[in-house]
């Protein structure tokens, strides 16, 4: 067993991310991080419908 300083977050997750590795290959250990992926943006704000834009607009605001 390693000896890991548990108060040391980056030493955690290089040991974490060598065990992964060690594991599940390179290819498993990306794939199962993209399982933890948080995302970014504001997903309520994007998808919010816009009732009142016509099909010209959203021509314009492709076109720009």
């Amino acid at each position: 067993m390693l000896n890991v300083d548990l108060n040391n977050p980056v030493e955690i997750r290089m040991v974490g991310m060598q065990a992964l590795k060690d594991a599940l290959g390179p290819v498993g250990m990306v794939r199962f991080m993209q399982q933890y992926d948080l995302g970014y943006g504001d997903y309520t704000k994007e998808k919010q419908i816009e009732p009142d834009i016509g099909i010209d607009e959203i021509d314009a605001m492709l076109k720009a």
